[in-house]
């Protein structure tokens, strides 16, 4: 059960909460807006870490990319807030993506609902 959730997967989940909460409580640039931590992926020796992330503001990557800019800008800062706040012996080095997975599944709900929303006579014969 123990090797069922792994180390690397604990640190991300703590990551991911974290970071959330850093980037609410003490980033104050508005150009982040209100972020939501959508997943973390942390190397096997701890020592970097991927944070995916999505905006309210933005649905593409080039809306975000600014956003993202200033998080990867003040990744020292919130890795220094990570250290004071854990018992970790290093903290892994912080690097911010926009997640597009968000955006890309509205878009095909979008595409399943107008394509279940046809009338069924429009279609018949064809393939």
């Amino acid at each position: 059960m123990a090797g069922d959730y792994s180390r690397t997967q604990r640190v991300a989940d703590y990551l991911k909460r974290e970071v959330a909460l850093i980037i609410q409580n003490e980033i104050r640039d508005p150009r982040v807006g209100i972020a939501n931590i959508t997943g973390a992926d942390v190397s096997r020796d701890l020592s970097h870490a991927k944070i995916f992330l999505t905006f309210m503001q933005a649905e593409s990557e080039a809306e975000a990319k600014q956003a993202v800019d200033v998080l990867n800008k003040a990744a020292g800062f919130i890795r220094s807030c990570l250290a004071s706040d854990s018992t970790m012996r290093t903290v892994p080095k912080l690097r911010f993506h926009f997640d597009s997975s968000v955006g890309h599944g509205r878009y095909m709900e979008d595409l399943i609902q107008r394509a279940v929303g046809k009338p069924s006579g429009d279609d018949v014969g064809e393939d």
